[in-house]
């Protein structure tokens, strides 16, 4: 039987997770150079990301460079990382005025200490912002961040018999930002692409045919509408 949205009482996620896709599609259908794709998602990434904290969702995770992403050409790379820096810089004064704290999920390993001196930064000077978090993450791989969960348990010398789902989830990448309630995939691919593999054991999925640049405002009353829809029942 349909489900009559007028009906429904507006359930806002408490976290909803998105994994950014189809940038370089985006640039390719528009005739443009892979950069120019980039530089949409990243203005997409804030226009959705500060839309939806303002809504009343309380974290805002986005995927925008994945352990993997390295493979890439180099050219490709730079100019990422620019764009991260532009984000963790230039922008702070923007999430400022919208009283948005930043928190950013993943290895620190590999990354050029530039970036690193400017996530921490940008993480102490927005720390007292109470609007919301915007999660990102960058160097991010949902294996590796249980697997440095685990080693830092056995480092401590934790006995096995002492592990549990809580003390796994207490070392993860900033262990304060919740599990996700809604997983928001771009460009039409249906996979989760390591990204929150531990936040998303009980994630509602949403699968869009349009690519990440092309997301917007309205698309943010259509996640929320659709996980009003949704009944969740955790196994139960």
């Amino acid at each position: 039987m349909a489900v009559d949205s007028d009906t429904l009482h507006t359930v806002i996620p408490r976290h909803v997770g998105v994994i950014v896709d189809g940038n370089r599609r985006w640039a390719k259908q528009h005739g443009l150079p892979t950069y120019e794709g980039h530089l949409a998602g990243y203005n997409a990434v804030k226009e959705v990301g500060i839309e939806m904290l303002a809504r009343g969702v309380e974290y805002f995770s986005a995927y925008i460079f994945s352990t993997e992403n390295w493979k890439r050409s180099a050219d490709e790379v730079k100019k990422l990382m620019g764009l991260v820096l532009k984000l963790l810089t230039s922008d702070i004064p923007e999430l400022q005025k919208h009283n948005v704290r930043l928190k950013v999920l993943g290895s620190r390993e590999g990354v050029d200490k530039k970036i690193l001196k400017a996530i921490d930064k940008a993480e102490a000077e927005t720390a007292g912002n109470t609007g919301g978090v915007l999660a990102l993450c960058f160097n991010y791989g949902g294996q590796k961040e249980i697997t440095e969960a685990v080693k830092a348990i056995i480092e401590a010398g934790t006995p096995a018999e002492a592990i549990t789902e809580e003390l796994i989830s207490e070392h993860l990448y900033a262990p304060e930002v919740p599990p996700i309630d809604m997983v928001v995939r771009t460009s039409g691919e249906q996979r989760l692409s390591n990204f929150m593999l531990w936040r998303s054991a009980y994630s509602e999925f949403l699968f869009l045919d349009k690519n990440w640049p092309d997301m917007n405002t309205e698309d943010v009353t259509h996640i929320i509408e659709e996980y009003t829809k949704r009944g969740r029942r955790f196994g139960g």
